[in-house]
């Protein structure tokens, strides 16, 4: 009777220990793939805004010659980037959600 009391509360704390330790491993995989799905989105984001940037820094040396020689050159296309995505933030908001 005592082995079986033995044995049944042993079994008891391998099967407690068993699930926490596969809870834990579910919940690192899912993190893993969590972090990966964030970083990937946060690639594409960052790789847009160097497109934008890019495009835009493009645009004012074709319509103003030399320009990119001034002193306020990064100011000029900070500004510009800033005005488009408050445009487009701002589109966003005034859209009509269904």
């Amino acid at each position: 009777m005592f082995n079986l009391k033995f044995l049944k509360s042993l079994k008891q704390a391998l099967d407690t220990k068993a699930n926490l330790l596969t809870f834990s491993s579910g919940q690192r995989q899912m993190n893993e793939s969590y972090i990966e799905s964030l970083s990937s989105n946060e690639l594409k984001i960052k790789a847009d805004e160097q497109r934008l940037e890019a495009m835009v820094r493009q645009q004012l040396k074709e319509e103003f010659p030399n320009i990119e020689k001034s002193s306020s050159y990064d100011l000029l296309v900070d500004a510009v980037i800033h005005n488009y995505k408050s445009k487009q933030l701002q589109a966003t908001d005034d859209a009509v959600i269904e």
